[in-house]
């Protein structure tokens, strides 16, 4: 498994380019974000240049998927965020698809469906991979749409494009439902990136009730060729953790 760092989990209030040089030093070479809109873009591939870190994704600057409203802002809001990871050199962007609405499921899921379609031209156009996010609402996102694995990889077959995929979080997942090694490893052709942490307290993976080894070696077994970032609170000094994290975690 290929590791990478989520920046504003261990480094959020340190200067980003700083962040950046700093894991490279602890010897990662990929790293993933979120709001790009902050940053200095220019800056930030100069730093990732020097450091030798690749900056894989980070987040659309629109979540809102399951009122239809919002359809053109989403639109909108990928365009210019599929500009700026070009100039990174980003290749993935992550979207949530928004909370729930009240209207019946079988419309909220038809309107996220449906933008999506609609996306296809754009993730074509520059080539970068479009991630849809099931979260938890038992402890870190109440009120949010989806939760369900098998109806994030629906909504990807149904819209059925090599550029739309799902971000599989081991950690959200694991909270709602378990069953993450069948999970993943039936659903590989559905998921771009993984995200790690462990339950409860989203910590060290290590830390948590699952065991990361033993579900990183499935998924290796299964064929994933992908990252998974490290998106978890440290309770550690972070630069510790994260030492501990590649000589724990397997495929460092």
């Amino acid at each position: 498994m290929k590791l990478c760092v989520a920046v504003p989990c261990f480094f959020g209030g340190m200067d980003f380019c700083e962040a950046i040089k700093k894991i490279g030093a602890l010897g990662f070479d990929t790293a993933e974000t979120y709001n790009w809109q902050k940053l200095d873009l220019k800056k930030v591939k100069n730093a990732c240049e020097e450091s030798g870190v690749h900056l894989i994704s980070m987040c659309t600057t629109e979540f809102r998927m399951t009122d239809s409203q919002y359809r053109e802002l989403w639109l909108e809001g990928l365009r210019d965020s599929c500009e700026a990871a070009k100039k990174l050199g980003v290749s993935k962007l992550i979207t949530q698809v928004g909370n729930d609405t009240g209207a019946e499921r079988e419309f909220q899921h038809a309107a996220i469906v449906e933008t999506l379609k609609l996306a296809k031209p754009i993730t074509e156009e520059y080539g970068i991979t479009v991630m849809i996010e099931p979260l938890n609402t038992y402890v870190n996102h109440p009120g949010y749409y989806l939760t369900s694995s098998k109806e994030a990889f629906d909504i990807i077959k149904e819209v059925d494009s090599p550029y739309i995929k799902v971000i599989y979080d081991i950690y959200h997942q694991q909270v709602m439902e378990g069953n993450i090694i069948p999970s993943v490893t039936q659903n590989l052709d559905c998921i771009a990136h993984l995200h790690a942490a462990g339950h409860p307290g989203r910590i060290e993976p290590w830390l948590g009730e699952s065991n990361y080894n033993y579900i990183f070696d499935a998924i290796d077994k299964a064929g994933y060729k992908g990252f998974c970032g490290l998106e978890y609170k440290p309770t550690l000094n972070s630069e510790e953790s994260l030492k501990m994290a590649k000589e724990i975690l397997s495929g460092t």
